[in-house]
């Protein structure tokens, strides 16, 4: 068994990874739809305005598709070099599905990507739309397989076990496992609204700036559209996801609440947690709130506290409460934002209203905060467990010393640092330098 040390540094390197990886997905994903969506409107209407988006957008959407796919890579080998034992036990499950990744997705991408970004003038329009078309369905097929295995990890199901490993039983059940049917559709929304929300900020910006307004004002019109559907159902459907973790990984639900004893029916907005002693040090909360939340409108039932759960098999109550409300919060002010924006939308005041636009500069990454917050919810409330209820975290690591795991991580973390600016330094430079003119 690895060290306690190398298996928190190991811990590390996953988080790391795995948010920065979790990022480009997070954009790019919607960010294909939207390409598809104009495109398909440029060659309906031939509005010259549809192809200044396609044009703009596309360069975003191109350099971050790149990052997405060489950070997944970087983890699909993260899997073999630091955590061995784990897939040596789940690579008769988790291999094929992520292979399905690659086979269906990936080959679809790569096998459209290039029309779409190079094809314009060389291939007809109609060519044009339909690869904007396969990439995102890629986008969408790669996203649901990757699902498909993390749920599989948090709620295990149709296989058995032998000589260490897990191998399918019933590989419908496996795919589609039942936290599936929750997870993927919030999951799902939550990119989408992520997209949203940013290339909103961005129009946002071009009005605070009074440039490219036409553009600017179509943008923000289309992603607040998006986002005043997608924010209710998305706030119920991560309802639904929370009753559903409820039942299925009861810990969880008990560390992100907050509570140690079983004896409080209040909502906790700021709590001190002490492991140790199983209390907390410091509590604030909304009296009864708690209870109407969980579905008692007397507001007496009380919330589930996390002594409920035997010691060896809590998780990280700091993390995981406020990886909640990370979470729960942002989403809360970005839906309060969205509502806004339809006030402001009705009364003919969405592109004057210039304190709104700047807010919404300012929450530019609001959608990733809330997909990070969301992801340090899922994944260390299940801890100790990396399959759930199967295989503990600590028995997953691969036989490295402290220092290689230590060394890989200062890797990863310089290399991931200088990518991110990079990225970010393009993004503003893209932003500044404005969609390209058009004429039509």
């Amino acid at each position: 068994m690895a060290s306690p040390a190398t298996v928190e540094l190991s811990r590390w390197q996953f988080a790391i990874t795995a948010v920065f990886h979790m990022t480009f997905p997070a954009l790019t994903v919607g960010l294909s739809i939207l390409l598809a969506v104009v495109y398909t409107a440029y060659l309906r209407t031939r509005n010259p305005l549809y192809l200044q988006m396609f044009r703009f957008w596309r360069k975003i959407f191109a350099v971050g598709f790149g990052l997405g796919v060489v950070a997944g890579t970087v983890m699909t080998f993260e899997f073999g070099l630091n955590w061995g034992s784990y897939a040596h036990a789940v690579g008769p499950i988790l291999g094929v599905t992520i292979g399905m990744e690659v086979i269906t997705a990936f080959f679809l991408e790569a096998g459209f990507i290039g029309i779409m970004l190079y094809g314009e003038g060389r291939v007809r329009p109609r060519t044009m739309a339909f690869a904007s078309w396969m990439v995102a369905f890629g986008t969408l097929l790669s996203t649901t397989w990757i699902l498909s295995a993390n749920s599989w990890m948090q709620d295990p199901a149709g296989y058995t076990e032998v000589a260490g490993q897990f191998q399918a039983r019933d590989w419908w059940q496996v795919l589609f496992n039942p936290a599936f049917s929750y997870r993927f559709p919030h999951m799902l929304l939550a990119v989408l609204i992520s997209a949203a929300w940013f290339v909103g900020a961005i129009a946002a910006w071009y009005l605070v700036r009074q440039r490219s307004l036409p553009f600017a004002r179509r943008t923000l019109s289309l992603a607040l559209g998006v986002l005043a559907v997608l924010m209710p159902v998305q706030l119920y459907a991560g309802d639904e996801t929370a009753g559903f973790m409820g039942q299925h990984q009861p810990a969880k639900l008990e560390a992100f609440e907050g509570n140690w004893k079983t004896d409080n029916n209040g909502y906790n907005l700021v709590v001190v947690p002490d492991p140790g002693k199983g209390k907390d040090n410091l509590r604030i909360e909304i009296p009864h709130l708690g209870a109407v939340i969980g579905k008692d409108l007397t507001g007496q039932a009380h919330v589930p506290g996390l002594l409920r759960t035997p010691p060896d098999q809590r998780p990280n109550m700091w993390s995981a409460f406020y990886g909640f409300r990370a979470m729960y919060f942002t989403a809360l002010t970005m839906f309060a934002m969205a509502f806004a924006g339809l006030v402001l939308r009705l009364r003919g005041r969405l592109f004057t209203a210039r304190r709104f636009h700047r807010l919404m500069v300012w929450m530019a990454p609001a959608g990733l905060v809330a997909i990070t917050g969301g992801w340090i919810t899922a994944e260390t409330g299940r801890q100790p467990w990396v399959v759930y209820g199967r295989i503990r975290t600590s028995d997953a690591v691969s036989h490295l010393s402290t220092a290689e795991a230590a060394l890989s991580l200062a890797g990863f973390v310089t290399v991931y640092a200088v990518l991110v600016a990079v990225w970010v330094r393009y993004i503003v430079r893209t932003v500044k330098a404005g969609p390209e003119a058009i004429h039509g």
